[in-house]
């Protein structure tokens, strides 16, 4: 290997790109000799993962598990509000409230909800026998608690100048049944049964009352709707395997009988396949749990499956046809596999970030482990499994065999006796390649309409300006939709969409946001609440609140009574032996703890609780009031937390799920900067970082505008997003940055038609294989849909359309090339003119 200093070129632009030649070729050289090796052991390749998938395969249909504990996946792992419910369970235990107040709960437990929705134009309060009789028929069932907690009213219509706001009128009710289990496992499973029994119950007085509509909510609801996705997509999960399998067999396939390779792209998805169950198989051994937003794992893995096998089919079309076939395999291999396996690296880069403890939402880490497995085995079975698959067809090839039948293919004089339909479906290209056509794989249709029609057509000075154009108009969308990101997640957006839960959020939110859930407050040290200071800030505290306060109640009956308690004593002594006495003020002893020391009683700890006045957007009104209160806990002189079962799954959602996109996209922008000066070129790195982010940010804009709300699903879509991009993007520029032709329109041309074939049949695949998701009753599937149509077409944008414009008056510069072609030419053209001088009967004998 001879290296040449340039005139003016510094050393140590040299040694750099010595270092990228030495690397690129050393990768490359290990590449073939792998390929190599695959060619001449094929049955080996072939044998090893058909039985890894069939030993994990099938201890994956017997150690297959649902996961059951919703808020373990989809709340917040490290969150405040977790210590927070620990806390108010420690100083007020579940099994010491014996009153009836409907926030009297730390945690939701076991309950069954239900509301009654009259008709419109109808006053519920006027449907007094039909809410009784529901109610009386809820007591009666079997192991439920003889009594109901809350009653609440929705669709209010007040009294006109009422001043004490008395009700007109009303659309709905809520009632909410608790259960008692106090963390025991028997009475858990009574209360379960119970809550089955509670469901079927209201199911059957729905058909008895038409004139009132009852939607009915039980604690394991949301489990059995967030797990019901997984049971509708069944169906359409094959389905959409189905149209991948067609999509990748007529793509892969010709007229020429010869080089045809229907079967290859059948067996490259099926590849695929099996690699995905033998992840599954490893993730259910390892005691992992499934749930429904593992459904999106065979997609992300298939997108990126199916680029490897599409670009080793290129590869093998763009190898010397007259080579052996284990050459012919070894060339691909040293062709595509340098980019695949850098691309898998950063699959399994990004997503093992997703998966590290800095991930606080289980349901994204739990999938990024599983992502990490299936991207390891994808590469590992398409150079393996498929390259077998690859060598057996270069073999038949070689032979001169049929790509479908697997027969002789006969002779060309023969086939010129034979009846036109016999010549159509035999013929192996020989017209084609009898005349100026050196490579027969260029009649193939994609890489025909890539290098005849369309090639011209976006290099034309005319389309560049139109391009500006749109892609102006692209990136204002995309930062329109930046702006108004917002933090709307919601657990329904995780659930089936035709299901019980998501019909009673539906109508909650319409009748029931004028108000918060109920807020406990908690006061955990002792307080001086007699002192005229500490009575102010309480008050201060919960002013804009709606306070169910033994306090107020106590100040309240003081003032009446005539009663002074201004020191500690006094205020203790009437409190237990005067308020707390008198049965309308006896509930409020749960909410009060005292202890004795000696003859003296203290209150070490006490709680109220705080309902806020909300508008329609109750869950983001609910963080705000969270966000001021928990600050003045340690700015003011009472230390107290609030808590409400809700908070679990708000707490800080936002910062947890853009957490995983952000250190995944940290880690590709920092092996991209590291191996900048590297790989290949510095130059097709930077190009490869500004295309990725353009895609990204349009992705995250324009999932904003189509009202994806920032959920887990569409978190694991953008980390998806960051990989899909290079994925599709890396082969065609590094081939840009790389190329030695005059022109970059020239160098451009050659980078499609060498990387647009596969690039088209993998995102044609992938996009028609979402098509299924559309038809699945589930806003989990929608969203998923969503996220990755954008990400499929942002990523066919920026590769055909976008970078075939930018990349022909941006850098790189092609003059270099040029001059270093010119100065061949004219030496050539020297010696040539030497020679001829040396023997002047050259001409003449030429």
């Amino acid at each position: 290997m001879c290296f040449l200093r340039r005139p003016g070129a510094p050393a140590s632009r040299i040694r750099w790109r010595m270092l990228r030649q030495v690397l690129r070729r050393g990768l490359q050289s290990f590449c073939h000799r792998l390929g190599l090796c695959v060619s001449r052991h094929p049955v080996f390749f072939l044998t090893v993962p058909a039985v890894l998938t069939i030993t994990f395969g099938l201890s994956a249909l017997n150690r297959f598990e649902p996961e059951g504990d919703l808020e373990r996946l989809v709340a917040p792992s490290h969150s405040l509000a977790k210590i927070e419910r620990s806390l108010a369970s420690s100083l007020f235990p579940l099994d010491q409230s014996k009153s009836q107040l409907y926030s009297d709960l730390h945690t939701p437990g076991r309950y069954g909800r239900v509301i009654l929705l009259s008709p419109p134009g109808d006053n519920v309060l006027l449907q007094t026998e039909g809410i009784l009789q529901t109610h009386r028929a809820v007591l009666e069932m079997k192991d439920g608690r003889n009594g109901f907690i809350g009653h609440q009213l929705g669709g209010v219509v007040e009294v006109p100048n009422s001043k004490d706001q008395r009700v007109k009128s009303a659309r709905a009710i809520q009632i909410t049944y608790y259960l008692q289990t106090y963390g025991s496992a028997t009475q858990d499973l009574i209360g379960e049964k119970w809550e089955n029994e509670f469901c079927k119950l209201m199911r059957k007085l729905q058909e008895e009352h038409q004139d009132l509509q009852l939607y009915s909510l039980a604690s394991f609801s949301l489990w059995r709707d967030f797990h019901k996705t997984s049971i509708l997509a069944r169906s359409k999960v094959l389905v959409s395997l189905v149209l991948i399998l067609t999509t990748a067999t007529l793509s892969s396939s010709m007229k020429d009988c010869l080089r045809s390779k229907p079967f290859l792209g059948l067996l490259g998805v099926l590849t695929v396949c099996i690699a995905i169950v033998t992840a599954a198989g490893i993730f259910f051994l390892t005691d992992g749990k499934y749930n429904s937003t593992l459904l999106g794992v065979p997609f992300f893995a298939m997108g990126h499956g199916t680029k490897g096998v599409f670009e080793l089919l290129s590869g093998w079309r763009r190898t010397k046809e007259n080579l052996p076939f284990k050459d012919r395999i070894a060339d691909a291999y040293s062709d595509v596999m340098v980019t695949y396996t850098m691309t898998s690296s950063l699959y399994f880069i990004t997503f093992g970030m997703g998966a590290s403890p800095f991930t606080n939402i289980e349901a994204v880490k739990v999938f990024c482990q599983n992502m990490c497995v299936s991207i390891l085995l994808n590469y590992f079975y398409i150079f393996s499994f498929f390259g077998s698959c690859l060598v057996f067809a270069g073999q038949l090839e070689q032979n001169r065999y049929h790509s479908i039948f697997c027969c002789k293919i006969p002779s060309a004089e023969y086939l010129d006796r034979k009846p036109v339909w016999f010549q159509t479906v035999m013929s192996d290209g020989h017209q084609q390649t009898s005349h100026h056509e050196t490579n027969p794989y260029q009649h193939h249709f994609i890489q025909h309409f890539l290098r005849e029609h369309y090639n011209e057509w976006i290099t034309n000075i005319y389309v560049k300006p139109f391009v500006v154009i749109l892609y102006l108009i692209y990136a204002s969308f995309s930062f329109m939709g930046c702006l108004q990101i917002g933090d709307r997640a919601n657990i329904i957006n995780l659930l089936a969409s035709d299901s019980p839960s998501v019909s009673f959020a539906m109508v909650q939110q319409k009748y029931f946001s004028n108000y918060s859930p109920v807020i406990g407050f908690y006061v955990y040290e002792p307080l001086e609440y007699w002192n005229s200071s500490v009575q102010e800030d309480l008050r201060r505290l919960c002013s804009g609140f709606t306070a169910v306060s033994w306090v107020e109640q106590y100040y309240q009956f003081l003032k009446v009574s005539n009663i002074s308690a201004n020191n500690k004593s006094d205020f203790i002594s009437v409190l237990q032996s005067s308020f707390l006495k008198k049965p309308e003020f006896q509930h409020f002893r749960n909410d009060i703890i005292f202890s004795k020391a000696g003859d003296e009683n203290n209150i070490i700890a006490s709680r109220l609780y705080l309902v806020a006045r909300t508008s329609r957007d109750k869950q983001k009104e609910v963080i705000e009031v969270l966000e001021k209160l928990r600050p003045l806990s340690l700015s003011k002189s009472i230390r107290f937390i609030v808590f409400n079962p809700s908070f679990v799954f708000m707490d800080h959602y936002s910062l947890s799920v853009t957490v995983p996109v952000l250190i995944a996209g940290f880690g590709v922008l920092l092996v991209l900067i590291l191996t900048f000066f590297l790989v290949i070129h510095p130059l097709g790195n930077f190009w490869l970082i500004l295309s990725v982010t353009s895609i990204e940010l349009g992705v995250l804009g324009l999932m904003t505008l189509w009202n994806v709300d920032m959920d887990c699903i569409s978190i694991l879509c953008l980390i998806y997003t960051l990989n899909f991009a290079i994925d599709h993007c890396a082969p065609l520029l590094y081939t840009f940055v790389l190329a030695t032709e005059h022109t970059r329109t020239q160098c451009i041309k050659n980078s499609l038609q060498e990387h647009g074939t596969a690039i088209l049949q993998n995102v044609t695949s992938f996009l028609i294989g979402l098509v299924p998701l559309l038809f699945v009753p589930s806003n989990l599937t929608f969203t998923l849909f969503k996220c990755l149509l954008l990400t499929g077409g942002c990523t066919l944008l920026h590769c055909f359309v976008i970078l075939p414009v930018f990349l022909t008056f941006f850098p790189p510069s092609k003059k270099h090339h040029k001059k270093k072609k010119r100065a061949k030419r004219k030496e050539r053209e020297e010696i040539e003119c030497i020679e001829i001088q040396e023997n002047p009967d050259h001409v003449t004998t030429v």
